[in-house]
């Protein structure tokens, strides 16, 4: 039986009274709408001026968002780090968001909610401006790249049956926005430089506009500093172009390109012996990282009426992820090789992807039994391609070389691809001027192909493996509800089937006595969420849910015996073994303090904001198996994770702050609270001596913000911050390989400043 049980924690359960006493009377209080209310009187876009959060309409351009989970996160509009894309700021009211901070470049974004993997955001479908910006959306969905929040117009995150629209993952839509040029000037010229702590330098420079039809945007991004840790450099360069051109009244023309390169210096993990001592120590000074990443992406936006939209998307992906370092895990140390006495040899691995996708969407209102209904329909065609190479013998330098020395070839390489058809169908459907229902259905075809060699013979031959090969067809449907409590509140639910599919890391074992299972199949379960949201009176804003996640046929690994085999010879056999369960509460509330009590909106503004996460997420049935013995006396003991708990799923996620603003001046203070997490399903708590394994403490981290704006309209803008002002010593994750292996602490104290201007 599933347990649901934390702490009696004063911390945790004050801030559930909280939200119990400033959300649900006054919401509750309210009128109820007309009897001629419709869809357009539900919860607007903009329900609040200068809102950070807020919630999505019914209908958001092609996607329907009613009766489900949504956030809308404007970055210009949040006291926080953007320069270093300070996820636990940005998306601080999201409830239940955890983040790995290991990465100080704020390059790789690592975030998940409801106890899922934060590991590059591959839990959700990662999308830029709605198209794929993963490695692979199906076989490798890690988002090695991310947008500077400085460019990003608003996040887009939606939650439940997000997997009907857009396709697999368990997490939801995470779509990031870009901004788009002036509507109201020819050109307007806008620059932010920032420096910071450990030689922290950024520089945001874009120009944008409309002339006659056309609407243009374009920005470059430069950014490098040193890092918190030793052998902790990084250097980032994005260029960003759009252009809008309205090619008659009612079809609009929109071509993009996106281009990031980058260089980062990865200082590796520590032993928890080594984390005590000083976390800001490095064992690793000769590994790097490099991820360039060209997007191109073409748009069709077509109005055929009021009443009728078509949208057709195109793009492509051009990447690439390259990395050389000394990957031995600890405590062995970097670079001498105590026989020679040399440094040692470091390894070379190198992806390269290629990508080509369409999606149609269209979105109709149809007239029926006496109100207005809208449907959303949508075709997808995506086929992408991975060359994997792992494991060439690198040089013996400290700098960024990919050449390889030896024989000059790699030891394990391989061949991926993923063909991908799908169409999905939702209807918002109102059954009465208070009641709607959602139901839709999404059909995917699924085609993954794996081939190559894993590791070479003596004469230098491929070792190569057989062909791997998974195809099928997934139905997914669903069914949401939205009841207008009263004109801006409402309560919602749904239930939503989704699936993980077999990524390229199940289909290719990782040793060659390994043993993949043939009948391997793609994780599959279901989200279920009910919950209350709204506004009252411009000064409180609210979303209180309930969710219940049933994640089977978990893909993992286990030893068995060889069949057919002589006594105690056994095999690793990768196949799916399991299920997870997670279910909890996720409350946030946004107050306006003076406001509220006051009524006066020409006086300052002083928000008090709380996010909050109870889960309880457990492994059900999963058998595990260890070893004991040697030879012919080997046994195979038996085991199950029944009633373990999931890694990276802490109990308790609490942010909350304080923001004052008057005119152009704007403040945050912030404090987060995240619970204990376990690094493996055995719930280990002691740590091992690699450090891959063992439980990670819950911490506290503070943070502020400021920003000013001067001059007409916010032309200039002074901008700062302390990071981590107490200068707490956390971890958040325990890394297995690249970028640790071992513990990857989180940054200690910086701070940033930076001067902006608009033209």
């Amino acid at each position: 039986m599933t347990r649901f049980a934390y702490p009696n924690s004063a911390l945790i359960w004050g801030s559930l009274a909280l939200f119990t006493l400033l959300c649900l009377p006054p919401a509750l209080a309210q009128q109820a709408p007309a009897a001629d209310t419709t869809r357009h009187q539900t919860l607007s876009e903009v329900t609040v001026t200068g809102a950070a959060t807020h919630f999505a309409a019914p209908v958001d351009g092609t996607t329907i968002t009613a009766g489900r989970r949504n956030e809308l996160i404007t970055p210009r509009d949040v006291n926080a780090n953007l320069v270093q894309n300070n996820m636990r700021q940005v998306m601080a009211r999201i409830p239940g968001l955890m983040v790995w901070e290991n990465d100080g470049s704020g390059q790789q974004i690592n975030v998940a909610t409801r106890g899922l993997s934060p590991n590059r955001s591959w839990e959700f479908n990662t999308r830029q401006n709605g198209y794929d910006m993963s490695a692979d959306a199906f076989g490798y969905p890690e988002a090695y790249y991310n947008p500077p929040m400085e460019a990003v117009e608003r996040i887009q995150l939606l939650r439940g049956g997000a997997g009907l629209q857009f396709g697999p993952q368990f997490g939801g839509l995470l779509n990031y926005e870009l901004k788009r040029g002036a509507r109201d000037k020819k050109i307007e010229f806008e620059t932010s430089n920032t420096a910071g702590s450990n030689g922290l330098f950024n520089s945001y420079n874009a120009v944008g506009g409309t002339v006659g039809k056309v609407n243009y945007y374009a920005y470059y991004r430069h950014r490098q500093g040193d890092g918190w840790r030793p052998s902790n450099q990084f250097r980032v360069d994005d260029v960003h172009g759009n252009v809008h051109v309205a090619l008659t009244e009612r079809l609009t023309l929109n071509a993009e390109l996106t281009y990031l390169t980058n260089r980062l210096q990865q200082p590796g993990g520590l032993t928890d012996a080594q984390f005590a001592q000083d976390s800001r120590q490095s064992t690793r000074e000769r590994n790097w990282l490099s991820t360039p990443w060209l997007i191109p992406a073409l748009t069709l936006d077509y109005k055929a009426s009021e009443r009728t939209r078509v949208n057709l998307k195109t793009f492509g992906l051009v990447a690439s992820r390259n990395s050389v370092g000394f990957v031995a895990g600890l405590p062995a140390p970097d670079s001498v090789n105590r026989r020679t006495q040399q440094l040692a040899a470091r390894q070379v691995d190198r992806d390269d992807y290629r990508n080509l996708g369409a999606e149609l969407r269209l979105t109709q209102d149809v007239d029926l039994l006496g109100r207005t209904h809208t449907l959303a329909t949508g075709l997808r065609a995506y086929r992408a391609t991975t060359l994997r190479r792992q494991r060439g013998t690198g040089t013996t330098g400290s700098d960024y070389d990919l050449s390889l020395t030896g024989n000059g070839l790699f030891t394990n390489e391989f061949d991926f691809t993923t063909t991908n058809a799908a169409a999905f169908a939702e209807l918002l459907l109102h059954l009465s001027p208070r009641l709607s229902v959602t139901p839709g259905l999404r059909y995917d075809y699924l085609r993954n192909t794996g081939r190559g060699y894993l590791g070479r013979t003596a004469n230098g031959g491929e070792n190569r493996v057989p062909d791997q090969q998974s195809q099928r067809n997934v139905l997914l449907y669903g069914l949401g509800a939205e009841f207008i409590v009263s004109p801006t509140t409402n309560l919602y639910a749904n239930y939503s089937r989704a699936f993980r599919p077999v990524l390229f890391g199940d289909l290719v074992p990782p040793a060659t006595a390994d043993v993949i299972d043939p009948n391997l199949k793609d994780a599959r379960g279901y989200t279920a969420e009910v919950g209350y949201r709204g506004n009252y009176k411009n000064w409180l804003r609210f979303d209180v849910g309930y969710f219940f996640l049933n994640y089977e046929d978990r893909i993992g690994t286990i030893r068995r015996p060889v069949p057919g085999g002589t006594v105690g010879q056994t095999q690793q056999f990768r196949t799916n073994l399991g299920r997870t369960q997670t279910h909890g509460l996720e409350a946030y509330a946004e107050l306006d303090l003076i406001h509220s009590l006051t009524g006066n909106f020409n006086l300052p503004h002083l928000d008090l904001f709380a996010a909050l996460s109870l889960l309880d997420a457990r492994y059900g049935s999963l058998p595990v198996t260890t070893l004991t013995g040697t030879g012919t006396g080997t046994q195979i003991v038996e085991s199950n994770l029944d009633g373990k708990v999931v890694e990276n799923a802490p109990r308790q996620t609490l942010r909350t702050g304080l923001t004052f603003a008057h005119k152009g001046l704007s403040m945050t203070g912030q404090f987060s609270h995240v619970g204990k997490v376990y690094a493996d399903a055995n719930n280990t708590e002691e740590p091992t001596a690699n450090a891959q394994t063992g439980a990670i403490s819950a911490y506290q981290v503070a943070d502020f913000s400021a920003t000013w704006k001067l001059g007409q309209k916010g032309r200039y803008r002074l901008s700062g911050g302390i990071n981590n002002v107490f200068d707490a010593r956390y971890f958040t994750r325990r890394a297995g390989g690249y970028p640790g292996p071992g513990i990857l602490p989180a940054d200690g104290r910086t701070w940033f400043a930076g001067l902006g201007l608009t033209l």
